[in-house]
């Protein structure tokens, strides 16, 4: 079993806005730091050219491009306003180890800057089999599902963790095992 993990956030502003300009910058060192990190397997890329919108990219096995009820803003280039990512983990400790570290967590510090305050998840985390390839309809019902019914073992939260049997797992145990690990 693996972890899928999504995240998902609007911007203030739509890219190419000055505002929100350094969050676009910032984008390929973290995808980057995230596909070098201890425990990455895959994310979701584009099969097509990267000057289509997101909603109109080729995403291969990822599938079309979507994103959840939360966000009813643009679609096109000049007025998308989502970040959102969607990748697969080795574990638990792997994305909490990426997530709260480096190039990522300086990010993380300087989201109210860029981001509009979320009333939705900003992510989400369920177990996988290890040849399954989450797809972007997938991540929006699990934001969704977290939204509606909070951590269950279906999708859940690192407030709130569970193993790939379903059993609660303890966060202070896991940060402990990454920081080992790091």
């Amino acid at each position: 079993m693996r972890v899928a993990f999504t995240t998902f956030a609007i911007l203030k502003k739509p890219y190419g806005n000055p505002e929100v300009q350094e969050f676009d910058d910032r984008t390929p060192a973290v995808f980057l730091e995230a596909e070098n990190a201890s425990g990455f397997i895959a994310r979701a890329r584009e099969s097509s050219s990267s000057e289509l919108s997101n909603f109109h990219r080729d995403w291969g096995h990822w599938g079309k491009f979507c994103v959840p009820r939360f966000y009813t803003l643009g679609r096109e280039n000049e007025n998308d306003q989502r970040a959102s990512t969607l990748s697969v983990w080795k574990d638990l400790q792997s994305v909490l180890a990426f997530a709260y570290s480096g190039l990522h967590m300086e990010a993380l510090r300087k989201r109210k800057e860029w981001f509009l305050e979320p009333a939705w998840p900003s992510y989400a985390m369920w177990w996988v089999e290890d040849d399954h390839v989450p797809t972007w309809q997938e991540a929006c019902e699990r934001l969704e599902l977290l939204h509606d019914q909070g951590p269950t073992p279906q999708v859940f939260d690192f407030k709130k963790c569970f193993d790939a049997q379903g059993n609660a797992v303890d966060l202070k145990g896991l940060r402990d095992a990454s920081r080992r690990a790091g």
